[in-house]
């Protein structure tokens, strides 16, 4: 979709032969959906902030996102595609296009493909304070039987029981601050699962990537896993192997219940220059309060890769590649070491949800709290709301981590979230 390049040509070839191979005899299906979501974010800076030198002391910007989806199926073939238009707007779109605020920490991504195998991404127009773009994000063929399921084209998987943090999700992560987590991006893969008589299942995932300034497809880019998923008595248990961005990455994790509430961890060990750990554990537990249904969780997150005893400066950040190269890659969003994350949902009325939600890094000490409220418009739309405040001295992690000019921080005093989708 991307003129003057010549990565998606062979992408397509994989729609040509899709379905003929299914028998005659078989019966094809179409099913189509979609959305249109408009969100308003605002944020509004401290005098010492390095946004207000250069946007001044608030910035509000505005998106609008139409995903339309196709899903075609005859007998045990599937093809399945998104298509995605987004269009941003507003005071920091400069910021987010050219600004490199700090050695791997962007002020903001939109969504591009400079590190995925195809480029289906096609940039309408992009100057001003003004950017579109159409792209696909998912497109695949599959192929299930009763014990086995094939993938291969864009598509997206999750791993893992973090809540918040999620270490054991290698494959393009969420943030663990992220409001809207209803659609996952997708990458270019080859996908199986297999399902065992007793349950458990074997789950493999090969990703290939590019080096986005060369723009070459490297094995140092890729991710290849391999997941078993077993069930033993009231308990279940991950083990994962994965050479991931050349890495040899092995992992254990799982979750039982306790007493009506469930626990989870997960562990994750990386050879990165060094054998390094990341560790995820939480617990969940549901109730009810006054009538009202309420489910709460709490989870600590130990991130091996992270800057020790809270300096986060430009030097002392260089001075850490590695965490450097997981930023930039998305494949972590955290900084430090130690972080406490909490959030309760209650359900105020069926159609109403409010979250509130803290992510503590407890060696700054600094947070982010965040309130999100859903709240159901009809049978077709959704109101999305959130309040977002740091909490921090300057030069930490959510209270600002400081950049050249040393007397500037990348600090925030307060941002705002509101969405309207409308589902068809």
């Amino acid at each position: 979709m991307t003129s003057g390049s010549r990565r998606h040509d062979g992408f397509w070839l994989l729609l040509v032969a899709a379905l003929p191979i299914a028998a005659p005899a078989e019966e094809t299906r179409f099913d189509w959906a979609g959305h249109v979501k408009t969100r308003a974010l605002a944020e509004a800076y401290p005098p010492e902030s390095l946004f207000r030198d250069l946007i001044g002391a608030q910035a509000l910007d505005g998106e609008a996102d139409l995903r339309l989806k196709l899903e075609v199926d005859r007998g045990r073939w599937t093809v399945h595609g998104d298509y995605q238009a987004f269009a941003v707007f507003g005071d920091s779109l400069d910021l987010a296009r050219t600004v490199s605020l700090a050695p791997g920490l962007e002020f903001a991504r939109l969504p591009d493909d400079d590190r995925r195998l195809f480029d289906l991404t096609h940039v309408i127009s992009d100057g001003g304070d003004a950017r579109l773009l159409q792209r696909l994000d998912q497109l695949w063929v599959g192929y299930t039987s009763e014990r086995t399921v094939l993938r291969v084209g864009r598509q997206a998987i999750t791993w893992g029981g973090g809540l918040f943090f999620s270490p054991f999700d290698i494959v393009n992560p969420f943030d663990p601050a992220a409001i809207d987590t209803e659609y996952k991006a997708g990458d270019d893969m080859l996908y199986g699962q297999y399902l065992k008589s007793d349950g458990d299942d074997l789950q493999f995932a090969y990703v290939a990537r590019r080096d986005p300034l060369s723009g070459s497809a490297t094995h140092g880019e890729s991710t290849a896993a391999v997941k078993y998923h077993g069930i033993a008595g009231d308990s279940e248990f991950d083990v994962l192997l994965a050479d991931n961005y050349g890495r040899t990455t092995l992992g254990l994790g799982g979750n039982r219940d306790i007493g009506g509430a469930v626990l989870r961890a997960d562990i994750l060990l990386a050879d990165a220059d060094e054998w390094t750990w990341e560790l995820v554990t939480n617990l969940s537990y549901s109730w009810t309060w006054w009538g009202k249904n309420v489910s709460g969780v709490v989870e600590y997150y130990y991130n091996g890769y992270g800057q020790k005893n809270g300096r986060y400066g430009p030097a002392a950040l260089a001075a850490n590649p590695e965490l450097l190269r997981r930023l930039a890659r998305g494949e972590t969003f955290s900084i430090g070491r130690h972080y406490l994350g909490a959030g309760v949902t209650i359900e105020l009325t069926p159609l109403w949800l409010l979250t509130p939600n803290v992510f503590a890094n407890v060696e700054d000490p600094s947070a982010l709290l965040q309130v999100i409220a859903q709240y159901s418009l009809g049978d077709n739309l959704t109101l999305l709301a959130a309040l977002n405040v740091p909490a921090g001295a300057d030069g930490s992690e959510y209270g600002g981590v400081e950049v050249i000019p040393s007397d500037r921080y990348l600090s925030r005093t307060a941002g705002i979230f509101l969405q309207l989708a409308w589902y068809f």
